[in-house]
């Protein structure tokens, strides 16, 4: 028998609502509620919520945690100041990634929001090269996360509370706020494409601030995980796990301009050598020319010769056509070139095309 799924704070409030549940990360998450083609719309076209209070929090605390971090991840930290956060990754000894993440300079320390399957390596690996005095703390189950997605935010978050100061951040900073009586951290972040913010809580108070975006006047629709992935495919939004991971570093994913190769961070040389020595794979994105939905791990072929792998796919609600994501050779990956995927076996017309297929941005709003 496996091991039991933990819950969220929000766990009784998604079962009152009719959600789906389903099993992610070893947490029992909300799937779906009203239905993904509805729930990746309403984000699309107003704003949705989500629970990704399974994601993982790890706070540095320390004198030298600037000068740690700048060894551990992979973009330069010393570019943030107190109140911004900071898109970067984590590499192994050989490059690969154990994840990609967030750091926020909270200014007495560095909270770092990881992938929820990644937490305990993420853990491990900042423990067993933190230097001695340095605080590693796992916050994980301490905080509630409530991502509030969508062009509507502002409205929604004002509905809770929230100062002007709150409601004119920049992308990528972050305030404190008293949000419908709780005390939140407010992050301009989020992983649709959409404008929004996410909101960490502690973890008691999180049922509260969900409870009252619903009570909302034209509050925002609840959301699964499903439309959270549909979404992040849209925007080419790579998923740990599928596009990357550790055997693969991030230039082969399109994310070298997370990496300042200028400091020295784990691997480094490793990504100096394979940028000069080129790569003979690209992540790149595609569209079905043909009626079809591809799925991880079928075969992407060029004049009947297998060139690649899908790593992502789906039906764009969007654009209502099959997408994805797949490393393909490098002199296939051009957008415009015609490909196929071997779909069940039946043999579907796609193209390269660039990012992202919807043409959103979260820096508006």
């Amino acid at each position: 028998m496996g091991a039991e799924l933990q819950k969220t704070s929000l766990h009784q409030l998604h079962l009152a609502s009719g959600a789906r549940m389903g099993a992610f990360a070893g947490w029992d998450m909300p799937l779906s509620y009203a239905g993904t083609l509805a729930e990746h719309r309403a984000v699309r076209a107003h704003a949705g919520a989500f629970d990704v209070s399974h994601m993982g929090q790890i706070e540095i605390r320390g004198w030298d945690a600037a000068e740690f971090l700048q060894r551990m991840l992979t973009n330069d930290i010393a570019r943030i100041v107190p109140g911004e956060g900071q898109y970067t990754l984590m590499l192994n000894t050989t490059g690969g990634v154990i994840d990609d993440l967030i750091a926020y300079d909270r200014g007495d320390d560095y909270l770092l929001v990881v992938n929820a399957s990644n937490t305990g390596a993420c853990l491990d690996w900042l423990t067993r090269h933190g230097p001695d005095g340095l605080a590693i703390t796992d916050r994980s189950m301490e905080t509630a996360m409530i991502a509030l997605q969508g062009v509507d935010w502002k409205r929604l978050l004002s509905g809770v509370g929230a100062s002007d100061r709150t409601l004119g951040l920049g992308y990528f900073h972050f305030a404190q706020d008293g949000l419908a009586g709780t005390s939140a951290m407010v992050a301009r972040t989020g992983y649709t494409g959409e404008p929004g913010v996410e909101l960490l809580v502690p973890w008691d108070e999180g049922p509260a601030l969900w409870s009252a975006l619903m009570a909302l006047d034209d509050p925002p629709e609840p959301a699964g995980l499903v439309a959270r992935d549909t979404l992040r495919l849209e925007m080419g939004y790579p998923l740990h796990g599928n596009d990357i991971g550790p055997d693969r570093t991030p230039l082969e994913a399109g994310l070298g301009w997370a990496c300042d190769m200028d400091t020295e961070f784990t691997a480094v040389d490793v990504l100096r050598a394979r940028r000069e020595e080129g790569l003979a794979e690209r992540l790149c994105a595609f569209v079905l020319t043909e009626r079809g939905i591809p799925r991880r791990g079928q075969d992407v072929l060029v004049d009947g010769e297998v060139c690649g792998a899908v790593t992502s796919g789906s039906l764009s609600p969007t654009l209502d056509v099959g997408i994805g994501l797949a490393y393909v050779r490098t002199e296939v990956a051009e957008p415009g070139t015609e490909i196929a995927i071997d779909v069940r076996g039946s043999v579907k017309g796609a193209e390269i095309r660039h990012l992202p297929l919807v043409d959103t941005s979260p820096k508006k709003g």
